[in-house]
């Protein structure tokens, strides 16, 4: 898997990289220009292949997200849509300091096309990081957000494609156009098959809601029935993107975790918790509630530790469903690896799947550690929230070696791993699922 981790991560370099090869091996390349020019055009061709990997990367391919996890490339996604937005930024204001005829008239009617459509380009690109970034601040609900998201994405996209293939330069040598050509092929494909091909595909396998079960700290497990092909090569701990009552193609599906182990296929379970946005309505889905799932993702299984010794849990409120399906999936083999899990909830009667996971410590060798924050009057555990000192009375030195899942709201998920390094476990045994993604 490291491998196939280190080709991709290589890969994407390659595909930022390749418009400077094809340029600099080009017979009929343009004369260089000073520093800073040549230095502003590097920005601009950098910022272009950024914004077409950042579609790969979100295109939900699983042979892509299959080394790092979704959850992850997600994460990435984010971060590399500040990176740019600062190159394209770069681009722009070297031109506007020491090169401003160059752009021409800034009135975009007076302006030629091509430099107009790079503004618009910019305007996009800033509007989609400041709509994600604030998306909580404004009250934007999940599925708006996923529409703006995608249209401002498309329109910026576009826009910076044809204002480099508009402007010429460096892109009317033979091998530079055809690149740009080919790239922006590519990105029809990418848009084609997430927006087109696989809702197409999921709607010829529809599921169908079978029960709606209430669980401790408002979390509704639902249980649902395939009624075209099962999931495949389904792993503990993964997650899939979840429809309910609408047509794949209506932009409503959700990612939660596969709350059963693959053992118990090919029913499958989800346990919601009514956060917000749609996942109050999915939560009360009724039984007959047709459904569409499209997955597994995700690499938080305990199936990529096979040679672990024992296994440290770490889960706050409902960051225990994920752990939950690895637990099942112990249980279910009869593993004789110990386990220790730390699961933190605001209070006792918040603890979902207390009873279930108390049935699965009775056949294998999980200690279950509770730490409510606010703890009932006659309680003899631990109290408050999970820090160094509370990990240290629970986790022998032998533990440090094993790995350690985490599963979380992100304050918990980052005290429990600082505390976990400073008391000498290894950074790489340290895993945690993305808690929220958007």
């Amino acid at each position: 898997m490291a491998a196939w981790t280190v080709f991709w991560v290589a890969m994407a370099f390659a595909v930022i990289a390749l418009p400077f090869v094809v340029i600099l091996l080009g017979e009929d390349r343009p004369e260089a220009g000073a520093v800073l020019w040549e230095f502003s055009m590097g920005c601009g061709f950098a910022a272009l292949a950024m914004v077409l990997l950042q579609f790969a990367m979100t295109s939900r391919i699983r042979w892509i997200t299959a080394p790092f996890g979704a959850d992850i490339l997600y994460v990435v996604h984010r971060i590399a849509s500040w990176g740019v937005l600062a190159l394209a930024l770069l681009h722009f204001g070297v031109l506007y300091i020491w090169y401003e005829p160059a752009l021409g008239a800034l009135n975009p009617l007076k302006a030629p096309w091509e430099l107009t459509i790079a503004r618009l380009a910019l305007v996009c690109f800033g509007l989609l990081i400041l709509t994600s970034e604030l998306r909580k601040r404004l009250n934007l609900p999940y599925r708006a957000w996923r529409l703006i998201h995608i249209a401002i994405g498309t329109v910026g996209t576009a826009a910076a494609l044809l204002h480099v293939l508009g402007v010429g330069n460096y892109t009317e040598m033979a091998g530079s156009r055809a690149l740009w050509l080919g790239l922006f092929a590519g990105w029809i494909v990418f848009m084609l098959w997430s927006r087109m091909v696989r809702p197409f595909l999921l709607a010829r396998h529809p599921w169908r809601v079978i029960s709606n079960e209430m669980e401790r700290g408002g979390v509704h497990t639902l249980t649902l029935r395939p009624e075209g092909a099962p999931l495949r090569g389904w792993k503990p701990g993964q997650f899939a993107w979840l429809s309910l009552g609408h047509a794949p193609w209506k932009l409503r599906d959700h990612p939660f975790t596969i709350s059963t182990a693959p053992d118990r296929g090919p029913e499958i379970s989800f346990s919601i918790k009514p956060l917000g946005d749609d996942s109050e309505q999915m939560a009360k889905a009724a039984p007959g509630t047709v459904a569409y799932v499209e997955g597994p993702y995700g690499t938080f299984s305990i199936d990529r530790e096979a040679k672990a010794e024992g296994f440290v849990m770490i889960a706050g409120g409902v960051g225990i469903t994920p752990i939950l399906a690895n637990l099942h999936a112990l249980h279910s083999r009869n593993d004789p690896r110990p386990v220790i899990l730390i699961y933190a909830n605001s209070t006792l009667e918040e603890a979902s799947f207390r009873e279930e996971l108390e049935e699965i410590a009775k056949d294998i060798p999980l200690t279950i550690v509770h730490v409510p924050e606010e703890a009932p009057a006659d309680w003899q555990g631990e109290t408050g929230r999970i820090d160094k000192a509370l990990l240290a009375r629970h986790l022998p030195d032998v533990t440090r070696a094993w790995p350690h899942m985490l599963c979380g709201p992100a304050p918990l998920i980052t005290a429990a791993t600082k505390a976990l390094i400073s008391m000498g476990t290894p950074a790489h045994q340290v895993t945690s699922e993305v808690f929220d993604m958007v």
